[in-house]
């Protein structure tokens, strides 16, 4: 995470969070099994980490996320971030996949409020594609139903319904294919 002296502690960690507060929304939309879950959670963390290069020019995505040419750092930056993040969902809460979802939309509204006021409107627009390319991977990454990760469909009607949830707080007319 490089410093940045547009955001707080606080906004930087609202900045980093809800992507992931997303893709756990995405994960627990509809029961994928052991398998699937690791799957999603995987998903979760690779699509996090891509923004990095996905966006290497947007300072707010860029400012956010660990510093990944310094493994070491990077390492204690997201056992920081997921402490505070589970204390977080201690904090309010949150014990239930209503719950979960409920705080992802609420957390998207909070950063659409940041981004108005400290983003450029291109930074902004990234950082949704962002937020939302976590959604659609998390639930491209395991079929639901099924046997052992065999069978089911792809993606299931509730995340579908999840996801264009997410889509349409982030501002973005989008639908899972």
């Amino acid at each position: 995470m490089t410093d940045s002296p547009r955001f707080t502690d606080d906004e930087k960690f609202l900045l980093f969070n809800t992507p992931a507060m997303i893709g756990a929304a995405m994960s627990f939309a509809q029961s994928s099994g052991a398998i699937g879950t690791f799957k999603e959670a995987l998903a979760n963390a690779k699509s996090i980490s891509g923004g990095i290069k996905a966006f290497p020019g947007n300072e707010v995505i860029q400012s956010v996320l660990p510093d990944l040419e310094n493994r070491e750092s990077a390492m204690e930056t997201a056992r920081s971030m997921r402490k505070k993040a589970v204390e977080r969902m201690k904090s309010l809460q949150i014990d239930s996949k209503e719950k979960m979802h409920a705080q992802a939309i609420a957390d998207i509204g909070a950063v659409q409020d940041l981004l108005k006021t400290k983003a450029t409107p291109e930074e902004a627009d990234q950082y949704r594609q962002w937020a939302l390319s976590v959604a659609e991977n998390v639930a491209k990454a395991a079929s639901e139903g099924g046997f052992l990760g065999f069978g089911g469909e792809q993606i299931s009607d509730g995340e579908r319904a999840a996801y264009s949830e997410i889509a349409g707080a982030l501002g973005l007319d989008a639908r899972l294919a």
